[in-house]
């Protein structure tokens, strides 16, 4: 989960340049890891000024990474009182909580953030990464019920998937740093027995692959990932094709492909699509773009079988 470091509302009161000058060097002290320095900083701010908003709310950010918080629960909580339209106090609440696995309470603080600022990204974010540790938690406790419900099964995989970890894992507090693993959405699958039943996170984790072979310029690899009748985007004979995909992968010094916001959507139960936003990065060349993956299981493994773009 995302903390936030700045306040973007608008506060009233001016601090004086001094004190001013301390906070742009506690933020400074801070993101270099001093955080003793940052809150000695802090502190002298606060002992001139005991209400500056801004002064709390740093304090409260570097309490947490110091782990002390319960001393920035107590901050963060006394913010939102005293100033209740700003979200970031919030958002950094719901992201103690959801370190200490209290989803319910992260989630309150979350809505509460999204209230006061209905444009606020990084508590949308936040939420949904909340939202997946408590499915995560219900399809868990639902398995625990009833050890054959495969339908259970398939969306606590998706959900693991999707939160980077089992139910019981803590989310990451303490990192400013955005997730890396793609969110994932899927449709219940066709009913079928539980040891055929198609199972979406083997679907993202073929499409992963295949993005991690075009990173490292693993062009055998890569092109072991479209199965036999896979329809080449122009119409050309497919040998044709991989040549000219050969080539354009090769060319490059570096290559980096990354996948985004991916939704799996079931059509039957070894037919599917994968429908994601793709960034690529090289030497020659950066893009984003939407892109679905029309996907087949053959033999045991999920191959891609035509490649569309809006």
């Amino acid at each position: 989960m995302r903390v936030s470091a700045t306040l973007l509302a608008v506060v009233l009161g001016v601090a004086l340049p001094a004190l001013a000058d301390d906070l742009d060097d506690a933020s400074k002290l801070l993101k270099a890891g001093q955080r003793e320095q940052a809150l000695e900083r802090v502190n002298r701010v606060l002992a001139q000024k005991s209400g500056d908003p801004k002064a709390r709310f740093l304090k409260g950010i570097i309490l947490t990474e110091q782990g002390n918080t319960k001393d920035a629960i107590e901050i963060f909580t006394k913010l939102t009182q005293d100033y209740p339209n700003l979200p970031e106090p919030y958002n950094n609440l719901a992201v103690i909580y959801a370190g200490q696995g209290q989803y319910d309470k992260a989630r309150t603080a979350l809505e509460q953030s999204i209230r006061t600022h209905p444009s606020y990204a990084t508590a949308y974010e936040n939420l949904g990464d909340v939202y997946a540790k408590l499915a995560s938690q219900a399809y868990d406790k639902a398995l625990q019920l009833d050890k054959a419900n495969t339908g259970a099964q398939n969306k606590l995989s998706l959900a693991r998937e999707l939160v980077g970890g089992p139910a019981t894992a803590v989310a990451a507090a303490k990192e400013p740093a955005k997730p890396t693993v793609a969110a994932a959405v899927a449709e219940k699958p066709t009913e079928k027995p539980a040891a055929q039943a198609a199972n979406p996170a083997e679907i993202l984790k073929a499409v992963n692959e295949w993005a991690q072979a075009w990173s490292k310029k693993d062009v055998d690899a890569y092109l072991a990932a479209y199965a036999k009748d896979f329809k080449t985007p122009g119409g050309e004979a497919r040998p044709d094709w991989e040549k000219t995909r050969r080539a354009r992968i090769e060319a490059p010094k570096s290559i980096a492909v990354g996948i985004e916001q991916a939704k799996v959507t079931m059509a039957g139960n070894d037919q599917a699509s994968v429908t994601f936003r793709q960034s690529y990065r090289s030497d020659k060349l950066k893009s984003s773009s939407r892109k679905t993956l029309v996907m087949t299981r053959a033999d045991g493994r999920w191959l891609i079988r035509e490649e569309k773009s809006p």
